[in-house]
């Protein structure tokens, strides 16, 4: 299965923020020390991160009911798989991490720097997430060269996929051991700041809608207004 390593992943002092759950323009006005630590810390953590894409791109068999099924077995299943997958003649199933440097270093910071593993924690998020958007830009150009589509990426967690049915069909699909990545107690990968998600490719998909629209976390997110018009969703697994 082919591995991405090489990202240049585009870090600034707002999505450091973003990743702290805060929101830049409040802190920037109320608290400017805050945004110049987030600076601070894209320089220092950029190092520790390792991002790596792995992915396997899967033929479609046919859609029976509310499951797709796969050539060479194994199958997708959920009605948000069925409603945004039906016409997809392929799936690109992936998971994207930012390795484990970080956050293990973050653990040790908290003790005595607590503000500043918050910013490192919110580089990680934010780390993640931009690899994530980096890596669905990538198959929307490799669908692009093919003369296909690429639909909105669908993360386990979503409305009409639970998690752990999600996230158990992924893996079945993948071994992203490859890149150091593991399902752990609850479904949730190892290391933390990891994603997953399915991309279908065809010819007739409808790309209405955007993942946010599909979140779980829809009527409670304060980010909405962030993700809107990103390919990135809330995966809760991250």
């Amino acid at each position: 299965m082919p591995v991405l390593r090489d990202w240049d992943l585009a870090l600034d002092a707002d999505r450091v923020l973003w990743g702290q759950g805060a929101d830049p323009a409040i802190i920037r006005a109320r608290r400017p020390k805050l945004v110049e630590l987030a600076e601070a810390v894209i320089e220092e953590g950029r190092p520790l991160l390792a991002p790596a894409v792995l992915y396997r791109r899967i033929p479609v068999a046919e859609l029976r009911h509310e499951r797709l099924l796969l050539n060479g077995g194994g199958a997708l299943i959920g009605p948000l798989i069925a409603s945004h997958l039906a016409a997809a003649r392929e799936v690109i199933v992936a998971v994207c991490t930012v390795g484990d440097i970080l956050t293990n270093d973050i653990a040790t910071i908290y003790a005595s720097d607590p503000l500043r593993a918050l910013a490192l924690h919110g580089l990680a998020a934010a780390a993640a997430e931009t690899l994530a958007e980096a890596a669905c830009r990538h198959f929307e150009g490799m669908a692009a060269a093919e003369g296909l589509i690429a639909s909105i990426p669908l993360n386990p967690g979503m409305i009409g996929w639970p998690l752990a049915e999600g996230q158990a069909q992924i893996f079945a699909l993948i071994d992203a051991t490859e890149i150091g990545v593991s399902l752990g107690p609850g479904c949730i990968m190892q290391p933390l700041k990891s994603l997953s998600m399915v991309v279908g490719l065809g010819r007739n998909l409808d790309r209405s809608g955007e993942s946010c629209d599909f979140c779980s976390m829809r009527d409670t997110c304060r980010h909405q207004d962030h993700h809107a018009g990103s390919n990135e969703s809330h995966n809760p697994s991250r």
